[in-house]
């Protein structure tokens, strides 16, 4: 059982990991000579960056990208704080359904995250806002590190859900 309460742990600062990673860093959409994310856009080879803001066309989806994103990693880590109170004070046999309805909500936000910015990619891409031309890139390391966290706190919520105290 302890082996199994480790890897649950593990994986879920895991997931934490990786919510941090793909929120804050600047890879979300890439090419030859830029880096945008969902804050900033940067240019590789002078090192310059520009913050996106209302100036964009598209402004509330990126919005939208960053508070459900922000959410998602708030959700994770209050679930973590959750599920380690519970550990100590749930009777054994009991499961731990207020640990995994927090994770599942933080599945969801990355979910929710993720789908909006695929969907309006090219929208977003396409603004007068931007000094360079960004259409031509591809998705970053951490668009797809958003969707491994979204797989990740899925499976650990549901193995919260059926996850009981043993001794």
């Amino acid at each position: 059982m302890l082996i199994l309460l480790a890897f649950i742990i593990v994986f879920h600062i895991t997931s934490a990991a990786l919510l941090f990673i793909s929120t804050i860093d600047n890879a979300w959409w890439v090419g030859d000579n830029f880096s945008t994310d969902v804050w900033r856009v940067c240019t590789t080879n002078r090192s310059t960056c520009m913050a996106i803001t209302d100036e964009f066309n598209e402004y509330q989806s990126i919005q939208a990208v960053q508070a459900t994103m922000i959410l998602s990693t708030i959700f994770c880590c209050v679930a973590f704080l959750v599920f380690i109170l519970q550990l100590f004070r749930l009777k054994q046999g009991e499961r731990f359904v207020l640990t995994s309805i927090i994770q599942l909500l933080s599945c969801l936000c990355v979910m929710i995250a993720a789908s909006i910015y695929t969907d309006r990619h090219e929208e977003l891409h396409q603004s007068h806002g931007y000094v360079m031309e960004v259409s031509k890139g591809q998705y970053g390391y951490s668009f797809v590190l958003a969707w491994i966290a979204f797989a990740f706190t899925l499976i650990s919520g549901v193995m919260y859900l059926v996850l009981r105290k043993r001794k």
